[in-house]
């Protein structure tokens, strides 16, 4: 038996409704995975306290080095770009600075010659390398993409951490800030930050979490 013309609409207002919380639940439980995702940090590396030695990056005399180990297809790593440019331009040639890009074993020839590699490049100040086989992030420790060191003119370690507030995002933070203040007024509040990046060993971009 139909239901009367009053009842139906209060069972279509109903289920319409049910319908469109269920939407929004959705939509939110989505949302906050996605804000979770961009909050988590990448697994810790441990970088020497001292320049290595056995490291083949070329330092400029008398000036702070910068090093910054980067995975070649990492979204999250084109905001670390964007700070290293914001960085520099702030140091005015009082520090150098190296992106490497680690090339993981058995991938196609120029994979890592992407848009990253290219917009690198281009930043005043900035040296750019490959990285066959990951043997310079594994001298420096590095475990993921966007993992910044600080080293002083005598080789001391000064920093280590990431220079993104998450993963690809661009604005004022406190990894930035610190080399900044390290490199201009030599103090800073901080040693360390969290890396929001893709795991460097992987070429999928798969990330080690803590």
């Amino acid at each position: 038996m139909p239901f009367p013309p009053a009842i139906n609409r209060r069972l279509k207002a109903t289920l319409l409704g049910t319908a469109t919380l269920l939407w929004i639940l959705s939509l939110a439980a989505g949302l906050k995975k996605m804000l979770d995702y961009e909050k988590t940090a990448a697994a810790s590396g441990s970088a020497p306290s001292t320049w290595p030695s056995e490291s083949k990056i070329q330092r400029a005399p008398g000036l702070p080095a910068i090093v910054v180990m980067a995975h070649p297809h990492c979204p999250c790593t084109r905001a670390t770009i964007v700070e290293l440019a914001l960085a520099m331009a702030k140091l005015q040639s009082r520090a150098s600075a190296t992106v490497v890009f680690v090339r993981p074993e058995g991938v196609a020839a120029n994979w890592e010659f992407t848009d990253l590699w290219r917009d690198a490049h281009k930043i005043p100040g900035v040296t750019v390398m490959n990285d066959p086989g990951g043997e310079e992030a594994e001298i420096f420790g590095s475990l993921a993409s966007g993992q910044t060191m600080l080293y002083d003119a005598s080789g001391k370690l000064l920093f280590s951490g990431g220079i993104t507030a998450g993963r690809g995002h661009s604005g004022d933070n406190p990894g930035r800030g610190t080399i900044v203040d390290l490199v201009l007024h030599g103090k800073s509040a901080v040693n360390s930050t969290p890396v929001f990046g893709c795991y460097l060993g992987n070429p999928d971009r798969k990330t080690k979490q803590r």
